[in-house]
């Protein structure tokens, strides 16, 4: 499946150009983690994806979750379907530019957030620099990831999460840095007093780790 997607390029793209893909949350859209680009870096390609799913209200999402049932929370096929999804455009987009020796950086939220931890740890190779925002490892989907530390090594992650978030609370968003530690992965993990979203500290924070 082809997803839908914006794009900001630099005025110059080279084969060691970097990209970032970035992936929004349950009921937004492509133009959200977007407005991001304009203090990211100037010589990077940004690619926001929109997800292929309508949500009740208006927006859109990458899986079903059904708030009522914790054993059923999320559609585990939608979701694999997501990261195929995702997957196959990324490899289409880093092949359409020519990018066979730039770093390819991940950015997500909420939902967002999910599908990157899946997709970092299943392709250690393909991505260097992965934020996750407002999300949590979801153990349904991280099945076939990496182990071998060798092969994970490269990978930066930043985990940021709100004290008093009431959509994914912060002790699943905890998780992750167990999960990263027990995988020998680099992480920044970071608190901030603020809900379901990314408050200026977090901001700047995260645009201080894209800088680097």
């Amino acid at each position: 499946m082809n997803l839908d997607y914006i794009v900001r390029e630099p005025e110059n793209i080279t084969s060691s150009t970097p990209i970032l893909f970035m992936l929004h949350g349950y009921g937004s859209n492509e133009q959200d983690l977007f407005s991001f680009r304009e203090t990211l870096p100037k010589d990077w390609i940004i690619v926001s994806f929109r997800a292929p799913r309508n949500t009740q209200f208006e927006g859109f999402s990458w899986y079903d979750i059904d708030f009522n049932n914790p054993e059923n929370f999320i559609d585990v096929p939608q979701a694999e379907e997501a990261l195929q999804s995702v997957l196959e455009s990324i490899l289409k987009i880093i092949n359409h530019y020519g990018l066979v020796d730039g770093k390819t950086h991940l950015c997500g939220f909420s939902q967002g957030g999910i599908l990157c931890y899946s997709l970092a740890l299943r392709y250690p190779d393909l991505f260097s620099y992965i934020a996750c925002l407002s999300s949590y490892p979801e153990e349904k989907i991280l099945t076939n990831i990496v182990k071998d530390k060798k092969k994970l090594e490269k990978l930066r992650f930043f985990i940021s999460h709100g004290t008093d978030d009431a959509v994914i609370p912060l002790e699943w968003g905890r998780k992750a840095a167990d999960l990263l530690y027990d995988l020998g992965c680099y992480f920044t993990f970071r608190e901030y007093m603020s809900g379901h979203g990314v408050n200026q500290k977090n901001y700047m924070d995260l645009m201080d780790f894209f800088s680097k």
